[in-house]
C-alpha cells in the first residue's frame, strides 16, 4: 500500500495542473511585455474604474476613495500636495436642498526659473463620473455601475504619470506645474469654478491650463481644443516639427465640454486633450476592456513635450489676439528657443542635448576646490543666441556654487556661432536655458 502512494501523488498533481492552466489569464502573458508607464496605467484604471468606486459620483464615497488614490500616487511619485490630507473640500447645494461635499486633489511641481517660477500651468483632470443607477430588468431591480474607465479614469491615469514624468524632469520645467483632480466635474465644473474662484489665492499667476478627459479610446483619433487661441495654436505647431510618437488633430469643435471652460471663462488659455466620443460613453459598458494603453502611452509623451514648450514659452499665451501682458517678464525682441518656428541649431543638431554633450561637456573643468570640498550639483544656465548665431547674455538663473556657476557659464560664452533661429522665416534672438551637471564619482565606483 505505502508503494502506492508516490504513483498516487503523481496522478493527483497531473490532474491538477491542467486545471490551474484552464484559468489562466491571457492578459497576464500579454502584461508581461507591457512597458513600466503602461504597467502603471493600467493600475491607475483599474484603481479608479473598479466596482469598489461605485461610478465615483460626486459627494459619494466612491469618488472619496478616488480622490484618496490619486493623492497616495501624487505622494507616491514625490509630487508636493498643496492641498491638505483628504483634499480640498467643498459644498454643493442640490435642487433638492441637500448639500453635497466634494474635494480638489492639488499637486505641485516647482519651476527653477527665478523669474517665472511664480507663474503656473494648471494641470486637471475630471475625478467623478455618473455613479450608480438602478434598473427595472424582468420586473426585478438591477443597479448597473457606471465604472467610467475612459470617462475619465484614463484622464486621472495620465494626470498623475505626467506628474511623474515632470517630477522626474523638474529641471527643464521655468514654471511651475500644478496638478489638479477636479471633484465634482459632472455637476457643472464645480471642482474647477471653485479651485479657480475660491480655493487657489493666485488665480491672475496661472498663464494657461491643460485639460485631460477621456483618452483611453485612441483608434478614434486624438484631439486638441484651444478655442482657436493663436498662441496655444502656434505651440501645437511648432511641435509637428519635431519627431512625436503622436499628433493631434487640432479641431475647432469642441469634442465635449469638461473643465477647460472654467478655465476659458476665467480668461485663461487653455488646451482640451481628447480622444473624443465613444459609443460606450456614459454607459454602463465604459469599462477597462475599451481602453488602448498603448495609444495612450504615445499621447502621454507627446502631451509631456507640450507641457515642457508650454511652461516654457518666454511670454505666457495671451487670451485674445494682440493682448497686451501687464507684470510678465519680457525681453524685447527675444523668443524662446521653442517658440521659433526654426529652432537655433549647433553643428547642425537643433537638440540642446547636442551642444551639451559635444561643447559642454568636452571642455567643462571640474574646479580643485569644488573637488576637494566635495560639492556637485546642476547649474542652470541662460544664454541668448543671436541673430548672428553668438551666444551672448550667458548668466546662471539657478546655481550650485560661486566656482561652479562661474566654470558652466565660462564654457557656455565660449561657445562657436550657432545657426540662428527664425520665426516666420525672420532671424530672431532665441533664449535657451540649459542644465549643466557637476558629479563626482566615488573611486571604485562608476
Amino acid at each position: 500500500m505505502a508503494g502506492r502512494i508516490p504513483v498516487l501523488i503523481t496522478l493527483f498533481m497531473l490532474a491538477v495542473l491542467p486545471s490551474f492552466a484552464q484559468y489562466r489569464d491571457k492578459g497576464a502573458y500579454e502584461e508581461l511585455y507591457d512597458s513600466e508607464t503602461v504597467a502603471s496605467m493600467k493600475r491607475h484604471v483599474r484603481e479608479l474604474s473598479a466596482a469598489s468606486m461605485e461610478g465615483r459620483k460626486a459627494g459619494s464615497e466612491g469618488e472619496t476613495a478616488a480622490a484618496a488614490y490619486v493623492e497616495s500616487v501624487f505622494r507616491e511619485y514625490g509630487v508636493d500636495m498643496i492641498s491638505p490630507s483628504g483634499g480640498d473640500l467643498f459644498g454643493i447645494r442640490s435642487e433638492k436642498g441637500d448639500t453635497l461635499t466634494s474635494r480638489n486633489i492639488v499637486g505641485f511641481i516647482q519651476g527653477y526659473d527665478r523669474k517665472l517660477k511664480d507663474s503656473y500651468i494648471v494641470v486637471g483632470a475630471r475625478l467623478d463620473n455618473l455613479g450608480t443607477m438602478t434598473m427595472t430588468v424582468d420586473g426585478h431591480p438591477v443597479e448597473r455601475v457606471y465604472a467610467g474607465a475612459n470617462g475619465n479614469a484614463s484622464g486621472l491615469a495620465m494626470l498623475v504619470e505626467l506628474a511623474r514624468m515632470v517630477q522626474t524632469n523638474s529641471i527643464l520645467f521655468r514654471r511651475s506645474v500644478l496638478f489638479v483632480a477636479f471633484g465634482a466635474s459632472c455637476e457643472s465644473f464645480a471642482g474647477s469654478w471653485y479651485f479657480l474662484n475660491r480655493s487657489f489665492p493666485e488665480p491672475d499667476k496661472i498663464d494657461a491650463m491643460i485639460n485631460l478627459d477621456m483618452l483611453g479610446t485612441g483608434y478614434n483619433g486624438f484631439y486638441a481644443f484651444t478655442s482657436s487661441n493663436t498662441d496655444m495654436n502656434t505651440i501645437l505647431r511648432t511641435l509637428t516639427g519635431d519627431l512625436q510618437p503622436v499628433l493631434p488633430e487640432v479641431t475647432t469643435m469642441e469634442p465635449y465640454p469638461s473643465d477647460h471652460k472654467s478655465f476659458y471663462a476665467s480668461e485663461i488659455p487653455s488646451v482640451f486633450f481628447t480622444t473624443g466620443r465613444y459609443p460606450e460613453h456614459d454607459t454602463d459598458r465604459d469599462t477597462q476592456s475599451i481602453i488602448d494603453y498603448a495609444d495612450m502611452e504615445r499621447e502621454l509623451e507627446y502631451i509631456f513635450n507640450f507641457t515642457v514648450a508650454l511652461a516654457n514659452t518666454h511670454n505666457p499665451p495671451a487670451f485674445r489676439q494682440g493682448q497686451a501682458v501687464s507684470g510678465k517678464p519680457s525681453d524685447e525682441g527675444v523668443v524662446s528657443f521653442y517658440e521659433c518656428d526654426q529652432r537655433p541649431m549647433f553643428f547642425g543638431s537643433p537638440d540642446p542635448k547636442s551642444f551639451i554633450s559635444t561643447w559642454v561637456y568636452k571642455y567643462l573643468k571640474y574646479p580643485e576646490s569644488a573637488i576637494r570640498d566635495g560639492v556637485q550639483g546642476t547649474v542652470q544656465v541662460e544664454m541668448i543666441i543671436g541673430k548672428d548665431g553668438k551666444v551672448t547674455d550667458v548668466k546662471v538663473v539657478r546655481g550650485v556654487s560661486e566656482e561652479l556657476d562661474a566654470e558652466a557659464v565660462k564654457v557656455v560664452s565660449a561657445s562657436p556661432k550657432w545657426t540662428p533661429g527664425r520665426v516666420n522665416g525672420n532671424k530672431v534672438k532665441a533664449s535657451l536655458t540649459i542644465p549643466v551637471e557637476f558629479r563626482l564619482v566615488r573611486k571604485g565606483k562608476k
